[in-house]
């Protein structure tokens, strides 16, 4: 049913000013999408792609960012899964208890009812061949390695996104020492994380996105490039996935929590942090 991340969504409020930003930060151009009362821009690397949207008019699009923005401000608002058959995956999850609206042109994206996802924003999106942004200069970002959601009930993570959406579940770890509970979710190139406090009870609290992990071929060149693009980076530091090398984004474009991740030989996939 689902064979690969499709993209990530920030909402926005200024379009311009959070391109700007991001394109200094990921490397590549974006394209703009403008159209049912969005602004949209698009970043897009071989495993993914990121969503900038703000409004930008009348229209549904517009209608639905603009709510995001009221209640919950600017940051990560949604992930899309790629399909091949929007009606098909519909009907399936229907019978799995998890509803949904195909959207109507020129949306096409079947919207699922936060309810029945842990209170995620999930949209499954028709899968289409990949096109990549080109970029800036040197030391673009090659890719996500994972988005990062805190989650206060480790079993309905399992029950949603492991037996209803079928993601692959690579990895399902617990550290004391961390005081976490981490769950690895493969979804094509890509990971979706889930992490739980070990110290607090399991409860009905809505998921809540954390943020994003890029991968950069070269830690200490890619520190470079963002601290002289201005941006406030951390010291590098060893990564708890052996051969690894992370460093913090300590200002990340609306206010996401940005991670940058080099490793050697691809491991198992999610245990890179």
């Amino acid at each position: 049913m689902i064979t690969a991340l499709d993209h990530v969504a920030i909402a926005v409020r200024d379009i311009d000013a959070a391109q700007a930003l991001y394109t200094r930060l990921l490397g590549v151009e974006p394209d703009r999408q403008d159209d049912n009362g969005a602004a949209r821009a698009w970043f897009r690397f071989p495993n993914m792609a990121l969503e900038l949207m703000a409004p930008d008019g009348a229209g549904g699009a517009g209608d639905r960012v603009r709510a995001q923005l009221d209640a919950n401000g600017e940051g990560l608002w949604s992930l899309a899964f790629a399909t091949p058959d929007l009606e098909a995956c519909r009907a399936c999850l229907s019978r799995l208890g998890i509803g949904g609206e195909i959207l109507a042109p020129p949306a096409q994206a079947l919207s699922l009812e936060p309810r029945d996802t842990g209170g995620l924003q999930i949209f499954m999106k028709p899968q289409v061949s990949v096109r990549i942004s080109p970029a800036t200069g040197e030391g673009a970002i090659a890719g996500l390695d994972h988005v990062v959601v805190h989650t206060a009930n480790v079993d309905r993570a399992l029950g949603v996104y492991g037996a209803k959406l079928g993601l692959d579940l690579r990895l399902d770890r617990a550290n004391e020492g961390w005081g976490v509970r981490q769950l690895f979710f493969r979804a094509g190139d890509a990971i979706v994380e889930f992490g739980a406090s070990l110290k607090a009870a399991p409860s009905d609290k809505p998921d809540e996105f954390g943020g994003l992990a890029w991968r950069v071929a070269d830690a200490a060149a890619a520190q470079a490039r963002l601290a002289a693009k201005g941006f406030n980076v951390s010291e590098i530091r060893t990564g708890r996935k052996p051969g690894t090398h992370v460093f913090t984004v300590r200002d990340g474009p609306g206010g996401v929590p940005t991670l940058m991740i080099s490793q050697g030989a691809r491991a198992l996939a999610g245990d890179s942090q």
